[in-house]
């Protein structure tokens, strides 16, 4: 008996080691398959990455669709700025059917990942001399690229273009949210005697035909922009059709001294399309197609609003004085002046802001959980009390601090990349000046940002500071509202709150 006994326990002794060896070698192999992930992604595709002259991020791994690399120019060819001998004859020549191509995503084909270009704008600032174009990539690991200028020559009674082709440089977006596609600037050098292209494609290969040809926009001025205020707004998406908030939003900024507005479409209802139309023939809002084909939260931010605000920025320079990055449910409100122009120039006379690149305002929410401000149950006007700047007077006593849901005000001429509430990289010389918030700050008309309705259990205080442009606005937008209230099938507005419920809201709350 004792004889069985010690053997049984020999044996669970033996399979416990057994288990426990096997347990040690599954953790060795797994760090083994590790380690060498990570050697390659180090060692090996960096090295692509760095092998063409492409300024990126560091790798990652390749996926399925990566095409297997053929020799080229550019395995021969180093990223120094300098000509490279290409001969052009022997690359395929200017596609014969297309036509360049403002504002509106175009692929590159041949890539790895997907790769798209928006827009293309030369940047000839501090002597630096680019072509600089939007687009949308790779966040890590981003294919090597190559640029094709093409300049327009004339035959007989046709046109031809020629081209030169050097290597680009890949800066991705910093506000990328590590997700896996970013938003990024291709840059292609442009020698300091060197023509300006009529247009640009980006390239894979420089032996493969272009899928892309943009217009190089060239708004560059030495000169001081004229004193002019541009809007810029991210991709409207979710079908939005909130007319009456843009018929607030537009006209609200042009009491504000807001000149013009650009507009990003990926998709809008009936209603505001109708709307965008009427601005549109008024010359007053820019409309861009936006159909940028990657997803979403998933594999970008925000149907790709950094490349958006980014192209509003060189879309805008040279052409306003300075740009607001902005959303639909948020107004810079001066306290003292009555519009932003005013506003800076005042400023302009505390502070020395010759070198001032962004004003930053504070952020303030106006959470739409409060009641409306105690007017709006003795009005009889369903526009005045259909419009939030005027109905919500109730904000969070706490500002935000700067940089944090903050928006700003730019010189666009003095930004090289701007972010959702910062600029990211100016022009060496150039800042940021934080407005303080007894001069300005940003009103921001929301639900609570959490989910919820805990939000309003935060300390808050009344701000009438909007009441100024009462009358201005509610003539405004009613005037509008009326004139295209059947043109564009407005919706019909509701009713002002009935008195009797607001004597009642009175007798329960002083009880």
């Amino acid at each position: 008996m004792g004889s069985a006994s010690g053997g049984k326990r020999r044996y669970q002794s033996f399979r416990n080691k057994q288990r426990a060896n096997m347990s040690f070698f599954i953790v060795v192999i797994f760090f083994a398959v590790f380690g060498i992930i990570v050697f390659t992604e180090i060692f090996l595709i960096d090295e692509r990455g760095r092998g063409a002259g492409v300024l990126v991020r560091h790798g990652s791994i390749p996926y399925h669709h990566r095409t297997q690399d053929k020799p080229d120019y550019e395995d021969a060819l180093q990223d120094n700025g300098q000509d490279h001998n290409i001969n052009e004859a022997q690359l395929p020549p200017f596609p014969a059917n297309f036509t360049p191509v403002d504002g509106a995503w175009q692929i590159v084909n041949g890539t790895r990942y997907k790769f798209y270009v928006f827009s293309a704008f030369l940047d000839a600032r501090k002597g630096q001399r680019a072509i600089r174009i939007i687009g949308a990539t790779k966040t890590r690991g981003a294919d090597r690229v190559w640029c094709r200028f093409w300049y327009k020559t004339s035959e007989a009674n046709s046109t031809s273009y020629a081209s030169k082709t050097v290597p680009a440089k890949l800066k991705v977006i910093r506000e990328n949210w590590n997700l896996k596609y970013s938003a990024c600037f291709i840059l292609c050098g442009l020698g300091n005697d060197q023509i300006v292209p009529t247009a640009v494609s980006v390239v894979a290969k420089v032996k493969q035909a272009p899928s892309n040809i943009l217009s190089v926009i060239n708004n560059y001025n030495e000169t001081k922009p004229a004193s002019k205020m541009g809007v810029c707004v991210k991709a409207l998406h979710f079908d939005y059709n909130k007319a009456l908030q843009l018929l607030e939003f537009i006209e609200l900024h042009r009491i504000l001294g807001v000149d013009h507005f650009t507009f990003y479409n990926h998709t809008v209802g009936a209603q505001v399309a109708c709307l965008l139309e009427h601005y549109i023939n008024k010359g007053l809002v820019t409309l861009l197609p936006w159909q940028l084909n990657m997803v979403s939260q998933k594999e970008i931010r925000t149907e790709g609003l950094f490349a958006a605000l980014n192209d509003c920025l060189y879309r805008s320079m040279y052409k306003y004085s300075h740009v607001i990055l902005i959303d639909l449910d948020e107004f810079i409100i001066p306290k003292h002046n009555d519009t932003l122009p005013q506003l800076l120039s005042w400023l302009s006379t505390k502070v020395n802001t010759e070198a001032t690149g962004s004003f930053s305002f504070q952020n303030a929410f106006f959470y739409l959980q409060w009641g409306d401000d105690d007017w709006v149950y003795t009005s009889d006007d369903p526009i005045a009390t259909s419009l939030l700047t005027l109905k919500k007077t109730r904000r969070k006593t706490k500002l935000h601090p700067h940089k944090q849901r903050s928006k700003y005000i730019c010189r666009p001429e003095f930004v090289v990349e701007t972010g959702n509430h910062f600029i990211w990289e100016f022009i060496p010389g150039h800042n940021t000046f934080n407005v303080p918030a007894d001069a300005a700050i940003l009103h921001h008309y929301r639900i609570c940002e959490f989910g919820g309705d805990d939000c309003i259990q935060t300390a808050s205080t009344v701000d009438v500071t909007t009441f100024k442009y009462r009358d201005r606005l509610v003539e405004a937008v009613g005037s509008l509202y009326e004139q295209y209230r059947k043109v564009c099938s407005l919706p019909d507005l509701p009713p002002p709150p009935r008195r009797e419920n607001y004597k009642l809201l009175n007798f329960f709350s002083n009880r």
